[in-house]
């Protein structure tokens, strides 16, 4: 069952906050990366490549959490624990861009610069929120 992004916190998926994203491993223990991420209104959009770990988690174990604190205010969060439904590579070349834009101010990447062979392909997980906490 999906669970609703409360309107107050949904500044804290739509960027530039880091969030913490957690998956699980093969063993059952919890693998935790910082990463960029966006909200479409429906889904969490986290953005990687498949050659990470945690693609491999993702792919093998679906459930995951994502956990946003407020910059200017640590006892303002949200924690989201949702399931990947989909892995796409359509518009994640795209979606890399407007993230680096977003949280860096460079567009490309990084402002990577190199000829695309040079750059992993970059795929979009969409998360289904299927519960919600939060606080502040």
């Amino acid at each position: 069952m999906a669970a609703t992004i409360p309107d107050s916190h949904r500044d804290l998926l739509e960027g530039p906050v880091i969030v913490a994203l957690a998956t699980l491993m093969p063993n059952g223990n919890p693998q935790v990366t910082p990463v960029w991420c966006s909200y479409d209104g429906t889904y969490i959009i986290v953005n990687a490549t498949a050659d990470r770990q945690k693609h491999k988690n993702m792919i093998e174990r679906p459930q995951v959490s994502v956990m946003a604190f407020d910059p200017q205010n640590p006892f303002r969060y949200i924690e989201v624990r949702g399931t990947v439904e989909e892995i796409t590579a359509e518009g994640g070349g795209d979606s890399m861009n407007e993230l680096s834009l977003l949280y860096t101010g460079k567009p490309k990447r990084y402002g990577i610069e190199a000829p695309p062979r040079e750059i992993s392909e970059r795929l979009l997980y969409k998360i289904r929120p299927t519960h919600v906490n939060y606080a502040g």
